[in-house]
């Protein structure tokens, strides 16, 4: 272990270097982000997911560094330049910049200017005319003229370009160029000429200038995107005059001829390679900041949705709602098992509404149906309302579902598998009524980018996202739980220790065998060796197991201690699980050992106080209000009733039930400043808005929170 990355991971995270040091020993051990941040407190210092997973970012980013830095020494040591002075310049490097700008005069390039010049033998003259102190340089020059070099002028022009590669190559410039890129450079986009028809999308930025460092992720990541698609040119410059003086004051330190020609080199290496060089490394260097912005804010919405309320292990009646085509009705069981499904046709233009509230009201009561679940797609307020017009012989309450990704689902691999006899109607339905059971289990199967929350998720680098998403899925998966005799494969894959193949064995050992009667049967699944059921068996669950700390987060490893708390106090494990009064009187210094410390004996009472206890608040219906179905039925200064679909830098996104999600921009958020739209909203959450501006032909609405009655 590198006692240098342990040290610069500890001061850049401000925590203790033994904490560093320990949780990249438990990753080389081949332990998951949530086994360590839930059962190895006492290893890290109690320190959270967030905490850990930075330090395996950083760590990741120093060996990226190192192995760039091998690669810099080993080239130049094989072009036989590598002093002991460089090599120690490159080992001191501390971040990929750094080496760079050492590397780049012993990088190999292709031919340019200052090469061509090199082999018709100027670099003598270029270095005469750097060093600013010859008085007769026309006739200096003259001595350079051969059947190559056919003018003083050529040659002139010859030790020029080899002087701006040298300005360009060299660290103090570049450093210097760069501070000005950094603190006064401005982001510029124009229209491409002849596009700005096509490219109407991107009307706000067909002349746009604002400094780089105050321009958020979202419009850098829309002006990107209309740069890639051919509508827009964007460009990252400081003013030209201000980094010529800056080289200039850096290069030009005389007064007569010679001085010009180094002058006159300094302008062309800025507008030819410096200027260019910087550009590329700015616009590389916002985009992965805008990236990192646009991951993070998906990142959270993507936890929140996952996390969202559970109805739970209830009969439901899904709706897949349409007009033309009918809406599609599957009935599921309390297990998520499709057991019927069939059509009806309220809507234009059949409109059989007595028919269809006879065959829901009959299925409500044949399948005994606890809830309704109807997708917000299209016909989504009509099919509402339509279903709260039946009266039922008992309590049915009725939830609007997001349909986003359901389509996705409906075709892909996963679904075929599951309902190889349907198509894909029933199956996009029963993905709505499920997701109203458990959010989580049902979103595990799509994509996360197809599930419509975030911003640009399409335009940030593919891998970051993908990375931070898996990341996500699995810390909510690992947080809530899972039953380990009913979940499908897909959500065992995201099970700490676990993956795709064994979470394929454990279905397959339930196929053969029967349920789980015990944690401790896991070992019998195939390839389930020590360290995967370590990793994995905490965050199982199985429901009425005969020792019911199978049933908690307490880990197998801890059932002893558990054993010892009941021994001691001359009852049963299932005595403690049951009384207050028991816990109460457990003395945790009494079970503390070198392994197990307070953070680990305090987990263990809570969790004997909830065992197996679902995380995630309970649901609430939401109902739109009546009357308001489409964009014509606002004015401004209505208030009504929304629920946010999404969260982005610049707001919230608010489902009135129009069919078009309504913005309000962060400074309508609160009466108050708001830095991050998540400090007041979060995903799915009932609110109260104000319409502000309605604006049709483009299908936007304005809303408000601000002085809701």
């Amino acid at each position: 272990m590198n006692e240098n990355h342990v040290l610069k991971i500890a001061t850049n995270l401000t925590i203790k270097d033994w904490q560093v040091k320990n949780t990249i020993q438990l990753f080389n051990e081949g332990s998951t982000m949530p086994f360590i941040s839930r059962y190895r407190k006492e290893a890290t210092g109690s320190l959270d997911e967030m905490q850990i997973a930075a330090i395996k970012e950083q760590l990741s980013k120093l060996e990226e560094i190192d192995s760039r830095r091998e690669t810099i020494l080993k080239t130049i040591e094989e072009q036989g330049n590598l002093t002991d002075d460089l090599k120690k310049r490159i080992e001191d490097a501390q971040t990929l910049t750094e080496l760079e700008d050492i590397y780049l005069p012993f990088k190999p390039k292709k031919k340019t200017r200052a090469t061509k010049a090199k082999e018709k033998g100027l670099e003598p003259l270029a270095k005469i005319i750097m060093k600013q102190q010859e008085l007769n340089l026309m006739s200096k020059a003259e001595q350079f003229i051969t059947d190559e070099v056919l003018s003083v002028e050529e040659a002139l022009q010859g030790a020029r370009d080899i002087i701006a590669e040298w300005i360009n190559e060299n660290e103090r410039a570049r450093n210097s160029i760069r501070r000005l890129f950094q603190h006064e450079s401005t982001i510029q986009s124009k229209a491409i000429k002849g596009k700005e028809l096509e490219g109407i999308k991107y009307k706000d930025y067909f002349e746009w200038e604002e400094p780089l460092k105050r321009c958020p992720s979202h419009r850098l990541l829309a002006m990107r995107r209309g740069e890639n698609e051919g509508f827009l040119k964007v460009s990252i410059s400081p003013d030209d005059e201000k980094a010529l003086e800056i080289l200039e004051n850096q290069f030009v330190n005389g007064v007569y001829d010679v001085s010009e020609q180094v002058r006159e080199a300094v302008k062309d290496s800025y507008k030819r390679l410096l200027a260019s060089s910087m550009e590329t490394e700015f616009k590389n260097s916002s985009k992965e900041i805008a990236d990192e912005e646009a991951i993070k804010v998906f990142a959270e919405n993507l936890r929140q949705l996952l996390l969202a309320a559970p109805l739970g292990q209830k009969n439901v009646l899904a709706i897949d709602p349409g007009f033309r085509t009918g809406c599609k009705i599957v009935c599921i069981d309390a297990q998520g098992n499709l057991i019927h499904n069939e059509n009806i046709y309220p809507h234009q233009p059949q409109n059989e509404k007595a028919m269809a509230m006879k065959k829901i009201d009959s299925m409500v009561e044949t399948f005994k149906i606890d809830a309704i679940a109807i997708g917000n797609g299209t016909a989504s307020r009509e099919t509402e309302a339509l279903v709260k017009k039946i009266r039922f012989s008992k309590d049915v309450k009725v939830f609007v579902v997001s349909e986003d990704g359901a389509s996705i689902y409906s075709a892909s691999p996963v679904a075929r598998e599951e309902f190889p006899e349907y198509d894909v109607t029933v199956r996009g339905a029963v993905s709505i009524g499920r997701r109203l059971m458990d959010p989580l289990a049902e979103l595990v199967k799509i994509d996360p980018k197809s599930i419509g929350v975030g911003q640009y998720q399409h335009d940030v680098d593919q891998n970051k996202l993908k990375g931070k998403l898996d990341q996500v899925v699995e810390s909510s998966v690992n947080m809530v739980g899972v039953n380990l005799n009913t979940s499908s494969k897909h959500l065992l894959t995201y099970i700490s220790g676990l993956g795709p193949q064994l979470a394929q064995n454990i279905v397959d050992y339930r196929k053969e065998n029967g349920a789980f009667k015990s944690r401790k049967e896991l070992q019998k699944v195939k390839r389930m060796g020590d360290k995967a059921f370590q990793q994995a068996a905490g965050f199982l669950r199985i429901d009425k197991a005969e020792n019911p700390l199978d049933n908690s987060a307490v880990h197998p490893e801890s059932y002893h201690i558990v054993e010892k708390m009941a021994s001691d106090l001359k009852c049963e494990v299932v005595d403690l699980i049951k009384s207050e009064d028991l816990r109460k009187q457990i003395k945790l210094e009494n079970y503390v050992t070198k392994d197990v410390g307070l953070p680990t004996l305090n987990d263990i009472i809570k969790e004997l106080a909830k065992p197996g206890r679902d995380p995630r608040q309970g649901i609430k219906v939401f109902e739109f209000a009546e009357g308001i179905h489409k964009m014509e039925d606002l004015h401004v200064g209505m208030e009504l009733p929304g629920i946010v679909t999404n969260i982005t830098n610049f707001g919230a996104f608010v489902d009135i039930g129009v069919k078009q999600d309504g913005l309000v921009h962060i400074s309508q958020l609160a009466n108050r400043f708001v830095s991050d739209p998540n400090e007041i909203v979060k995903l799915h959450q009932h609110v109260k808005v104000k319409v502000t501006e309605i604006d049709v032909p483009r299908k936007r609405i304005q809303l408000s929170m601000k002085d809701i009655k």
